[in-house]
């Protein structure tokens, strides 16, 4: 009967600390003018894709539909995350009221579900349109876009109120340092001063369910994708479809890599130093590669851009 007592009499947490990335000047300052680049250069690539998608008629396709929701979905993810790194580096440490954590830790799980969805949605719009050409109108069209976007972005909302609630009704009762440059699950959890086995338990069947599910429907359109090119006769269509698809899998089996390694696993993760690494990794260099290997290596997506770039000097 003391422990409660001794939990109720304790004060709650009101702010977290994130160490950041590295606690070395010289080093940091490096750091902050490399990730500094990469968030703007992310800003950009996006932001120059979903320009071209709304302003051009002939990007008005389900694909496309599906890389403006990713470019849009992007910026927010880096949004949310790349402040508090960047603030970090450039101050050593990183102050987050408790509101603010929990807000960030809601988005940031909103956004890596939605993520999740929406590349195995992409997968399997590209399956059908290799694999059931004549069919393609008909099973993507606009209702079907519309609805897979909608449920990719509705499903990691659900999620994240699941989530985040139940991280935040968690005791913190100090200490308050986190080490990590955002407010994650993993280290949350860590220093939680109560019994956190349901959470962990929501977060596991959670991650099994969002990551396991996506990842194998994507696995599943993209080996069917590859029959298909098999198939072809042209030795020349083979190899520009495989070239496409290679770079798809090499993006999304490094980000479903990293977040499985993180989050599909029953317990906390104590490694936290790998587990900032492994951070970086889906946080900042999936969301500037994706609009290049997506959008702008496309030729429709190319030839806008230069229309564009000509009408601007025009």
């Amino acid at each position: 009967m003391e422990r409660p007592l001794e939990l109720g009499n304790m004060t709650r947490v009101q702010e977290f600390v994130l160490l950041g990335l590295s606690t070395q000047p010289d080093i940091r300052d490096v750091l902050f003018a490399v990730f500094l680049t990469l968030y703007l250069l992310t800003l950009l690539e996006n932001t120059l894709i979903i320009y071209l998608i709304c302003t051009h008629s002939e990007l008005h396709k389900p694909m496309y539909c599906f890389l403006g929701n990713l470019s849009c979905l992007e910026m927010c993810y880096v949004s949310v995350t790349m402040p508090s790194l960047l603030v970090g580096l450039w101050t050593e440490l990183c102050h987050v009221p408790f509101a603010a954590c929990m807000t960030q830790l809601f988005f940031f799980i909103s956004l890596i579900c939605t993520e999740c969805t929406l590349l195995a949605s992409m997968a399997y719009d590209r399956y059908v349109a290799i694999c059931r050409p004549l069919h393609y109108p008909l099973l993507m069209r606009s209702q079907v876009c519309l609805g897979l976007v909608t449920s990719s972005w509705l499903s990691g909302l659900l999620v994240s109120v699941v989530k985040t609630s139940c991280i935040a009704s968690l005791s913190y009762c100090g200490p308050n340092v986190l080490n990590h440059f955002f407010c994650d699950v993993s280290p949350l959890l860590n220093l939680s001063c109560t019994h956190v086995a349901l959470t962990e338990l929501v977060d596991f069947i959670s991650a099994i369910v969002v990551l396991w599910g996506s990842l194998l429907v994507a696995i599943a359109s993209y080996m069917a994708i590859g029959r298909a090119v098999l198939c072809m006769s042209s030795a020349t269509a083979r190899y520009k479809a495989f070239s496409t698809c290679t770079s798809h899998l090499v993006v999304v089996g490094i980000f479903y890599s990293a977040t499985i390694f993180i989050y599909a696993r029953p317990s906390r993760i104590e490694a936290m130093d790998l587990n900032k690494v492994l951070s970086v990794i889906y946080t900042v260099v999936t969301p500037m590669c994706n609009p290049i290997i997506y959008c702008l290596r496309n030729k429709e997506v190319q030839a806008a851009l230069h229309r564009t770039l000509h009408w601007s000097r025009g």
